[in-house]
């Protein structure tokens, strides 16, 4: 079922995000043009729980969306990452100001694998300590927040976590945590 990549152009490129149009060709000989594929670094996102049990949060203005909301840890991929457990402390860290102890590999999803080409990997932090001052980027601007199981499960419910990655991340944390049956 694999497409052919006839050509590739990118039609734009800058730090975060390129653009690229590509000509296909599908196994019946159907040319497929143009096909637009984002490229993005890949992410990482982790469901953080500091050493007293609270889940670790952060609340920041979306742009896209014009909303200010709930979210869990994350971020990019940097090039100088060595792995993407790397990229999940680092970002832990610089956002939140919290260390963990622990990293479980909870796995990895697409946010649109028709039209994105990367991936977000995510994990399951435990024993977290407030260890420094958040390094924020020059345009965030997050609070962090401490919730409890209970208040967790209740923003899941209520559709209160609007990022849908973070949601499949909390999800799959809930089930490694004994918390969650499918």
């Amino acid at each position: 079922m694999e497409w052919k990549t006839l050509e590739s152009t990118h039609l734009f490129r800058d730090r975060w995000f390129n653009v690229r149009k590509d000509s296909c060709e599908r196994p019946d000989g159907k040319i497929v043009e143009p096909y637009y594929v984002y490229e993005f670094p890949d992410w990482v996102t982790a469901v953080a729980i500091t050493v007293d049990g609270l889940f670790v949060f952060e609340r920041q203005y979306r742009h896209a969306l014009g909303i200010t909301q709930f979210e869990i840890p994350g971020g990019c991929i940097d090039p100088e990452d060595a792995s993407p457990e790397v990229a999940v402390a680092r970002e832990l860290l610089e956002e939140t100001g919290y260390a963990f102890k622990e990293f479980l590999y909870l796995g990895r999803t697409s946010a649109n694998p028709s039209t994105n080409s990367n991936w977000m990997h995510f994990y399951l932090a435990t024993g977290g300590v407030r260890s420094a001052e958040q390094q924020l980027d020059e345009n965030e601007d997050i609070e962090v927040h401490l919730f409890t199981l209970a208040e967790v499960k209740a923003m899941l419910r209520n559709n209160q976590i609007v990022q849908s990655m973070h949601c499949t991340a909390l999800f799959y944390a809930l089930e490694a945590l004994g918390e969650m049956k499918f």
